[in-house]
């Protein structure tokens, strides 16, 4: 019986990629300078991946100014952005129906429950897993064995939300339910070992998820 539902954060409650990327691609154009999206989107979903952002600037580039420049571009995006789609609607019925609500995040502490706090959903989450919590981030299952752990339950017993390659597969790996919910920046990611993808969590309800996984 499915009894919990876990939930990414970065790009699946909050598209916190978009506005990373789309930061850069605004200093790249403000000094004239060519910007490969295709390079950044790369980073996405992925804690292993290393990339020098500045590279098309040149050796002689003073990047800890462009890096405040960005950052205060990418502030003003962020702040922007909403809850993205069926988020609180399924929270409201996962907590309704008395399902035990995790998270687990590549992101660290300071910048997840930051977020949640100041768009009023910190006090949603029974549990919430971040980077320094686990031995190695996603794609390795640590993450989510936590937050099972946490809840004395077994893989099969929860549901997980991701919107990245490698977060749905860490899920698959801890061998929960995987529920792909690709964003403008993972579009293009991998999502064959998954068991739904959907293109918002307003596509779904917890009744049909658990309709369809307790077959």
């Amino acid at each position: 019986m499915i009894r919990a539902l876990v939930f990414d954060f970065d790009g699946l409650i909050l598209d916190t990629e978009t506005p990373l990327i789309d930061a850069y691609a605004r200093v790249y154009a403000a000094h004239g300078v060519a910007f490969d999206r295709s390079y950044f989107l790369r980073c996405v979903g992925h804690a292993d991946f290393t990339f020098d952002p500045w590279q098309g600037f040149g050796p002689g580039a003073d990047q800890a100014a462009l890096e405040a420049e960005r950052r205060a571009c990418k502030d003003a995006l962020m702040l922007a952005q909403p809850i993205l789609p069926g988020v609180v609607s399924l929270l409201d019925s996962a907590q309704a129906q008395g399902f035990r609500i995790g998270l687990a995040s590549n992101s660290d502490h300071a910048w997840v429950d930051a977020h949640l706090t100041r768009l009023g959903l910190f006090e949603r989450f029974d549990f919430i897993a971040c980077r320094e919590d686990a031995p190695s981030p996603k794609p390795e299952p640590d993450l989510y064995r936590h937050v099972l752990n946490r809840f004395g339950l077994r893989g099969h017993q929860a549901i997980a939300f991701e919107d990245s390659h490698a977060g749905s597969l860490a899920a698959k790996r801890a061998n929960l339910w995987a529920v792909a919910v690709p964003n403008e920046s993972t579009a293009h990611h991998d999502f064959a070992h998954v068991d739904l993808r959907v293109t918002s969590l307003a596509a779904v309800t917890l009744e049909g998820l658990v309709a369809t996984f307790q077959r």
